[in-house]
C-alpha cells in the first residue's frame, strides 16, 4: 500500500471506491465542475459501495463556490414520517434496528443531488448519473469491502427475500471481483435521469417504495416523501491555529469536531511527540469532553435549542481543556451508533470545492428493499429514543441525531483542507487525528491517513467504552494508556473499524494533494 500522496495540478477527487473517484474525474474531463463531479461520485458510490450508501439514505454537503467565495452547507437528511410517534412502538424497548419498522425517515439523498446541481452544477442530472447507471446495469467488480461486509451480515440479508435476491445472488456471498449487477437499481437511476428528483418524492419510485413498506407494516407514507425538502444552511464555524474550520450545523454532530479542536488549541502539540502516549491520550480526552455535550444536546434544532454559541466559544474550550488530566482518563457513558458511511471530496480547476458524506446508517441500512426499485432503505431513524425525556426522542417530522459530518478548512478565505471519514462515533476522532497530523505535524494527506489510528466508544451497535488501538501503536504507549484508565483493546493494523478517511489539501503552489484510506477500496485521482 502506497504512502505517496497523489498530486494534481488542477483537480482532485477522493472517495472510498476507485470507480467512483474515476467517474468524478471523468465528469471533470468532460468539462463539468466540482459540483457535477461530486454528484457523479455520490451516485456511483450508491451503486459500487451499496453496503455503505445508497439512494435510500441521507447526505450532508459542504460546498465552496469560487465566484461566491463562501462555504455553504446543504442538509440532505430526512425527517420522520408525519404519523410516526412513540406510540407506534408501544411495548417495545427501542425502535427496531432492522426491518420495515426501522424505516421511519424519508431518504434525503436524491433531493441533495438535485439541490447541489440546481445551485452550482453545469451539467444535467442525466449526464452525471450516466456512470452510476452503467455500473448498475452492466455490473462492476465486487469490492473486497462489499464481499467482507456481505459475509459478516449474511444472516441479516438472508432474512429478507428481496434483499437476498440482490445481495446474495444464488443464495451465496458473491465473490470478490465477480461481476455484480443491480438491474432494478439501474432502472430507478434511469427513471431519475429521465424524470428528475420528483420521480423519487412524488412519482413512481416513491410510490413503489411506500407501497412495499405498507405491505410489510412500514410507517412511511407518500405524503411524507412529497413533503420532503432539504435545505441550504449557514455552516458552523470555528478556528484552529489561525485556520477557519467549517462543519454542517445540527442535526449533524459536526460541532463536536470543532469543539475538540478548540480544546486542543490549548496544548502545544508541536512539543508533544506524534504517536506518543501524550498524543493519543490528549486527543481521546478532548473528544470525550466534546461528546458529553453532543450527547446532551444533539437532535433536530427545530425541536430543542442547542447552545452552539456557548459550545463553540473559546472561553468554554478553555474550561474544558482545564478538565484534562494528562495521567488519568475521564469516565463517560456511551451508547451504540451505526458505522456505514462513505465520505468523498472534489476540487476543480476553478477552485470550487465539495466535501460530502452519505450513509444508510448501519451497513446495508434497514436490510429492506423498496419493492421493485432495487433501492435499499436506511434505518437512520432507529437511533431516535423512545424515552419521552430524551433530547433525541422520536416525534413526527423530526430529524434525528446524525453522525455524518463532512469538514472543510479554509486559509485566507479559500479552501485549504477537505477531510472526512465514515465510522459513526469515529468520525470526529479520525477528523481531529487527520487535522492535527497535517497542521501540527506537517504531514501530507496520505501520510496522515496512513498513520496508526484509534477509535473510542460506540461503533456498529457495540455499547462499549473501549479504546481500540491498531497494533502498530507502540506497546509502551498501549501500556501507559491502560494504566491511565483507558479500556484498551488492540485490533489488527489498518482495521476497518477505524473508518475510511480521505482528504484533499491545496498547497501553497495551488497543487491539489489527495490522500485515500488503505483500509478501503478508494482512490485519489488528480490531473
Amino acid at each position: 500500500m502506497s504512502m505517496t500522496p497523489v498530486t494534481g495540478t488542477q483537480t482532485m477527487v477522493v472517495s472510498p471506491h476507485y470507480l467512483a473517484s474515476a467517474a468524478g474525474s471523468r465528469i471533470l474531463q468532460q468539462g463539468g465542475n466540482a459540483f457535477d463531479a461530486a454528484v457523479a461520485v455520490s451516485a456511483c458510490l450508491a451503486v459500487v459501495y451499496p453496503h455503505m450508501t445508497g439512494l435510500g439514505g441521507d447526505a450532508f454537503w459542504l460546498t465552496y463556490n469560487s465566484r461566491e467565495g463562501k462555504v455553504r452547507a446543504y442538509n440532505a437528511s430526512g425527517r420522520s414520517g408525519g404519523r410516526v410517534t412513540a406510540a407506534c412502538f408501544a411495548g417495545e424497548a427501542a425502535i427496531p434496528q432492522r426491518g420495515p419498522r426501522s424505516v421511519i425517515t424519508v431518504p434525503g439523498m436524491v433531493d441533495g443531488w438535485d439541490a447541489v446541481l440546481r445551485a452550482y452544477g453545469s451539467m444535467t442530472l442525466a449526464e452525471v448519473l450516466e456512470p452510476a447507471i452503467r455500473y448498475a446495469l452492466e455490473g462492476f467488480p465486487l469490492s473486497p469491502d462489499q464481499h467482507a461486509t456481505t459475509a459478516e451480515r449474511l444472516d441479516v440479508l438472508a432474512a429478507y427475500p428481496q434483499t437476498a435476491a440482490i445481495y446474495l445472488p444464488g443464495g451465496k456471498v458473491p465473490q470478490q471481483g465477480s461481476r455484480f449487477i443491480q438491474s432494478a437499481l439501474g432502472r430507478s437511476l434511469q427513471q431519475l435521469a429521465d424524470e428528475g428528483r420528483d420521480a423519487f418524492y412524488t412519482g413512481g419510485i416513491g410510490q413503489e417504495i411506500v407501497r412495499s413498506l405498507a405491505e410489510q407494516g412500514g410507517l412511511l407514507r407518500l405524503e411524507d416523501f412529497a413533503r420532503h425538502t432539504g435545505e441550504w444552511a449557514e455552516p458552523i464555524k470555528g478556528s484552529y491555529r489561525g485556520l477557519d474550520l467549517y462543519q454542517v450545523p445540527p442535526n449533524s454532530q459536526g460541532f463536536a469536531g470543532i469543539m475538540a479542536l478548540h480544546i486542543l488549541e490549548h496544548f502545544n502539540l508541536r512539543s508533544i511527540e506524534h504517536g506518543s502516549y501524550e498524543y493519543y491520550h490528549l486527543l481521546v480526552e478532548a473528544l470525550k469532553l466534546s461528546f458529553r455535550d453532543r450527547n446532551h444536546y444533539l437532535t433536530d434544532p427545530r425541536f430543542s435549542s442547542i447552545p452552539l454559541e456557548r459550545l463553540l466559544s473559546k472561553s468554554y474550550a478553555a474550561e474544558l481543556a482545564a478538565c484534562i488530566d494528562m495521567e488519568q482518563s475521564l469516565p463517560m457513558d456511551t451508547e451504540p451508533v451505526g458505522n456505514d458511511t462513505a465520505y468523498a471530496a472534489v476540487v476543480d480547476a476553478e477552485g470550487n470545492a465539495v466535501s460530502f458524506i452519505q450513509s444508510l446508517y448501519f451497513e446495508f441500512g434497514s436490510a429492506v428493499i423498496g419493492g421493485d426499485t432495487g433501492i435499499l432503505l436506511q434505518n437512520r431513524g432507529s437511533f431516535f429514543s423512545l424515552d419521552p425525556s430524551h433530547v433525541n426522542r422520536l416525534e413526527p417530522d423530526k430529524r434525528t441525531f446524525h453522525t455524518l459530518m463532512p469538514a472543510m478548512v479554509c486559509r485566507n478565505g479559500k479552501p485549504y483542507i477537505l477531510y472526512g471519514t465514515q465510522g459513526g462515533e469515529g468520525q470526529p476522532q479520525t477528523q481531529i487525528a487527520l487535522l492535527t497530523r497535517m497542521v501540527d505535524y506537517g504531514m501530507d494527506p496520505q501520510t496522515a491517513i496512513h498513520a496508526p489510528r484509534w477509535v473510542w466508544g460506540r461503533t456498529w451497535g457495540d455499547d462499549t467504552q473501549e479504546l481500540r488501538l491498531e497494533g502498530r501503536i507502540a506497546e509502551e504507549v498501549q501500556r501507559r494508556l491502560r494504566s491511565a484508565g483507558h479500556t484498551v483493546k488492540v485490533v489488527e493494523d489498518f482495521a476497518g473499524v477505524m473508518g475510511h478517511a480521505h482528504a484533499i489539501m491545496i498547497d501553497g503552489h495551488g497543487f491539489r494533494i489527495g490522500g485515500t484510506d488503505p483500509r478501503c477500496d478508494g482512490a485519489a485521482i488528480g490531473w
